[in-house]
C-alpha cells in the first residue's frame, strides 16, 4: 500500500471527511483491521482565507508547497490538496515536488466523462466559480461547464462560508442551493458538480434529479485506486 499525504485543513470539517473515507475505503478493499496509510499537514484555514480575500495566492501557494515537501519528505507517495479552491496554486505545488500531486478537477472530470455527461452545472466558492484554473481544467477533458448566475454564486460563497466551513447545515440554505442547482440543470446541465468539498455535507444525491458529482468522494475514491495499485 502506498502512502497517501494530505494537505488538510480547509477545512477541518471537510478534512475529516477525508481520512474518513479514504479508511473505510481502505479497510472495504483489504478487511480485517486494515487502515490507510496517510500522512496529514494540517494548515491555519484563517490564514488561508484571509491571503484569499485579498487576492494573495503566492502567500498560500507558498504556505501550501511547505506542507507538501514536508509530506513528502516523510514518505508520502502522492500528495492531494483536501480542498477545490487552493487547487489555484496546484501548478505550484506540482512544480516543487518528485511525487505526483493528484488534482481533484481531473479525477473529478474522468469520472463525469465515464458517465457520458458532457454539460455540467458547478457550485462552489466563488474563486472556484469565477477564476479560469478549475473551470479550464474541467473544460480540458471536453466538459461544458454552466455556474450559476452572479447573484446566487454570492448566495453559494456566502454558505459555504458562513456556514458549512463551520459544519453548520441549516434547512433554508440546503433549500437554496437545491434551487439554485435545479436551475442550473432547467439551462441543460445533466449533472452537478459539488466543487466545494464541504457542499456534500449539505446536499445528498436525493435532493437532484440529475447525477450530482461530490469532488470529496470522488478524489478519496481515485486516491485509494492510486494507494493500492
Amino acid at each position: 500500500m502506498r502512502t497517501i499525504g494530505l494537505i488538510g485543513g480547509m477545512s477541518y470539517e471537510s478534512t475529516a471527511d477525508y481520512y474518513k473515507i479514504i479508511n473505510k475505503l481502505i479497510n472495504s478493499h483489504y478487511g480485517g483491521h486494515t487502515s490507510a496509510k496517510i500522512v496529514l499537514f494540517s494548515v491555519d484555514f484563517g490564514e488561508i482565507e484571509r491571503y484569499q480575500s485579498e487576492g494573495k495566492w503566492d502567500e498560500s501557494a507558498l504556505i501550501l508547497i511547505d506542507a507538501a515537501k514536508k509530506l513528502e519528505s516523510i514518505g508520502a507517495d502522492m500528495i492531494a490538496l483536501c480542498t477545490n479552491t487552493m487547487h489555484i496554486v496546484a501548478d505550484d505545488i506540482q512544480e516543487n515536488l518528485y511525487i505526483p500531486f493528484i488534482h481533484i478537477a481531473d479525477a473529478t472530470a474522468r469520472r463525469i466523462r465515464n458517465k457520458s455527461i458532457t454539460k455540467i452545472g458547478l457550485l462552489a466558492t466563488r474563486y472556484t466559480m469565477e477564476m479560469d484554473f478549475y473551470v479550464d481544467r474541467l473544460r480540458s477533458h471536453g466538459l461544458d461547464v454552466i455556474t450559476p448566475e452572479v447573484i446566487d454564486r454570492k448566495i453559494v460563497n456566502d454558505v459555504i462560508f458562513n456556514e458549512l466551513v463551520h459544519g453548520i447545515m441549516d434547512a433554508n440554505s440546503k433549500h437554496k442551493f437545491v434551487s439554485i442547482a435545479n436551475d442550473l440543470v432547467s439551462k441543460g446541465c445533466d449533472g452537478i458538480i459539488l466543487g466545494c468539498t464541504e457542499i456534500g455535507m449539505l446536499i445528498k444525491s436525493e435532493d437532484i434529479d440529475v447525477a450530482l458529482f461530490d469532488t470529496t468522494q470522488i478524489h478519496c475514491e481515485y486516491l485509494v485506486q492510486q494507494a493500492i495499485r
